[in-house]
């Protein structure tokens, strides 16, 4: 008896500018999500923990009321509006995450001080994401070459990092 197929969703991570955008009504990131929505089969987006923890401190802490404002709208919204899964690790998994990080600033793939950027790119490969939509460009900036190469040798999944352009861009036209 043949074992019927598993419907894996594909996975995509949104980073912390993403949310803030969609906070924004009619945004271009808005367009990019209901892109992938409709040509992406199974597609299922996913908040990171760094994520989470970047948004409750611009909530908290930001530099403007308008920053202070988007962030908390976002995390409004992240689940019952926008329909975005929070996901965490184990404390095995968060060391996981440390030790890639840690790789990927050495490589310099990610510059040293962009801490938060290298944990994002970290734990969107140990959550098996296909993709990382981002607008930063210290996470566009990574070679995709190198950085499929490292993570792969890290035993964690190979992630694709574009923006909501490029994703607009590419894939905007009806078919």
């Amino acid at each position: 008896m043949a074992i019927p197929p598993v419907n894996r969703s594909t996975l995509v991570a949104a980073d912390t500018n993403v949310l803030l955008d969609l906070a924004v009504p009619r945004d271009k990131v808005h367009d990019a999500v209901e892109i992938l929505r409709r040509r992406v089969p199974g597609v299922d987006f996913v908040v990171l923990p760094t994520v989470l923890d970047e948004l409750h401190y611009i909530a908290r802490d930001g530099d403007t009321v308008s920053d202070r404002s988007l962030a908390t709208n976002a995390l409004r919204s992240l689940v019952r509006e926008w329909k975005f899964r929070p996901v965490d690790f184990a404390p095995v998994e968060h060391g996981i995450v440390a030790a890639v990080a840690a790789k990927l600033r050495g490589q310099d793939l990610i510059p040293e001080h962009e801490h938060n950027d290298s944990y994002i790119l970290a734990e969107a490969a140990l959550a098996d994401c296909t993709m990382l939509l981002t607008s930063d460009e210290h996470l566009r900036g990574a070679d995709p070459t190198l950085l499929s190469l490292l993570l792969k040798s890290s035993d964690v999944g190979a992630v694709v990092v574009r923006t909501p352009t490029e994703i607009v861009r590419q894939f905007g036209g009806k078919r």
